[in-house]
């Protein structure tokens, strides 16, 4: 069997992320909170005209959010495969990892206060 090229196991990869993205989405109703406050906030940085070092926080914060959100639910999603039942050492990993997504999440909103507060007041 020959090898595949680099751009198509590229492009294959790029597939494979695309449909766990949307998998993301569609499936976790704290992805869906995220996604529609990235929408909010992305029309309130057209409103308020951010300069393009706010567009690059605002995008940032959105992004790592996003993304340890996914790895969150990756976490839970292999802890819950590896043990079913209620398991005090998984119950530790799953908290260290909902952990993560609130650090995040409080340096994102922290950003978007520096960033907003002054616009709108």
């Amino acid at each position: 069997m020959p090898k595949e090229s680099f751009a198509k196991n590229r492009i294959r990869s790029v597939g494979f992320a695309l449909r766990g993205a949307l998998l993301l989405i569609r499936t976790e109703a704290s992805i869906k909170v995220q996604v529609g406050i990235a929408i909010i906030v992305t029309a309130a940085g057209f409103f308020y005209n951010l300069s393009a070092t706010e567009w690059i926080l605002q995008i940032f914060a959105i992004g790592l959010v996003m993304g340890i959100e996914g790895i969150n639910t990756a976490v839970e999603k292999i802890a819950d495969y590896i043990q079913p039942e209620f398991d005090e050492k998984i119950g530790f990993i799953k908290d260290i990892s909902a952990g993560a997504v609130m650090l995040v999440s409080i340096a994102a909103s922290i950003i978007g206060v520096i960033i907003y507060f002054p616009k709108i007041f």
